[in-house]
């Protein structure tokens, strides 16, 4: 079995390949990608695997991103430490997931599922997987307190996200600032990707809010942004790709 690893960090594909390999030492790891962008060049350029090990969060986004820009048609098993977004992709498909760190039984159970379904292609509903992730069901307004009512505010109010001490504020526009219950992992499953990008650990940014964007020391970008944000709005070195992919559309 020729099988495909996406996988930011090293130290689990390593073990990952170890307990593969301990299962079956005829299995073939032909590549281990730790991108979005370098995942969907390689299923453009690449005869299909037999089967992909996928980890949610990868260096430059999630890895559902990737049914957006490519057909996936191997079986594909979700690899996480965040059991809400596995779980979510489980539902509408038959391939498995694993949280992390990989359980060697729980990966076992998997592979004989996955092998005997092999038999049976008819067992994998890939196309259901595809659409899934493909379809715009993104959160367009969020709840907000304001005094003692609540209100609503619509996504596309929102300027910019920021997270400081495990609080996460939305910005406007207008200046006006909320607390939304979600963290920012929750917003980048939740907002819709052509709109709102993730830059650093802290902040998630709408392409509409972006005035300016200035090359920065250590391979960092420096946004100006309207309104501008309390502190200084910086693409971290790691995002910097995916981010001018996303800016190209």
């Amino acid at each position: 079995m020729k099988i495909l690893l996406i996988e930011d960090e090293i130290p689990a594909a390593r073990q990952l390949t170890k307990l593969l390999m301990a299962h079956n030492p005829a299995f073939q790891i032909i590549d281990t990608l730790d991108t979005v962008e370098s995942a969907v060049r390689w299923i453009r350029t690449f005869p299909a695997p037999d089967l992909v090990f996928m980890d949610i969060q990868i260096a430059d986004g999630l890895s559902f991103d990737i049914f957006r820009q490519v057909e996936v048609t191997a079986p594909v098993v979700f690899t996480t430490a965040f059991d809400q977004y596995a779980v979510q992709a489980f539902k509408v498909n038959a391939v498995d997931y694993l949280l992390k760190p990989v359980d060697p039984e729980e990966l076992k159970r998997a592979l004989k599922r996955i092998e005997s379904q092999r038999a049976n292609p008819a067992a994998f509903n890939l196309d259901a997987l595809s659409a899934y992730f493909k379809k715009e069901n993104y959160k367009d307004r969020f709840l907000v307190k304001t005094g003692q009512q609540l209100s609503f505010l619509a996504a596309g109010d929102i300027a910019f996200f920021r997270s400081s001490d495990g609080l996460t504020q939305a910005f406007t526009f207008g200046g006006k600032k909320y607390f939304v219950d979600n963290t920012l992992e929750d917003l980048e499953r939740l907002l819709d990707p052509r709109h709102f990008f993730r830059i650093n650990r802290g902040m998630v940014v709408r392409l509409d809010a972006i005035l300016r964007i200035h090359p920065h020391l250590n391979g960092r970008l420096k946004l100006e942004t309207r309104p501008a944000p309390p502190e200084n709005a910086f693409v971290s070195r790691e995002r910097v790709v995916a981010f001018k992919t996303w800016l190209g559309g």
